[in-house]
């Protein structure tokens, strides 16, 4: 993916990705399956918001819009999951609606490496 990927460029799944995060803008997003490198929506991975009190909550400005150019984390993200693959992505860290840290399951490693 280069730097001028745009969202309207995505899969529908990857495009529902982004406009979940847009729409949580801060929290979490726990259990989300990946399968050949784009996410799936079932079983529905768990959305957890963060909100802060005596402040604005709702979802991102850019919500709406059909497309436009992804930002840096957003290609990055869309990297690993390519070479997760398939695979549990354990969590994804929002904050202002972009993925901000990545938790990835892994099988158990062999120590003796």
């Amino acid at each position: 993916m280069n730097h001028l990927a745009t969202k309207a460029s995505l899969s529908p799944n990857r495009r529902r990705l982004i406009e979940a995060m847009q729409q949580l803008n801060f929290g979490r997003i726990e259990g989300l399956e990946i399968r050949d490198g784009d996410p799936m929506f079932s079983p529905m991975p768990r959305l957890i918001q963060d909100i802060k009190l005596g402040a604005e909550n709702g979802p991102r400005a850019e919500l709406g819009r059909e497309d436009f150019v992804l930002r840096a984390q957003v290609v990055e993200l869309f990297e690993h999951l390519d070479r997760v693959s398939s695979g549990i992505i354990a969590a994804i860290d929002v904050r202002y609606g972009l993925p901000v840290r990545l938790v990835v399951e892994q099988a158990g490693l062999d120590a003796s490496r």
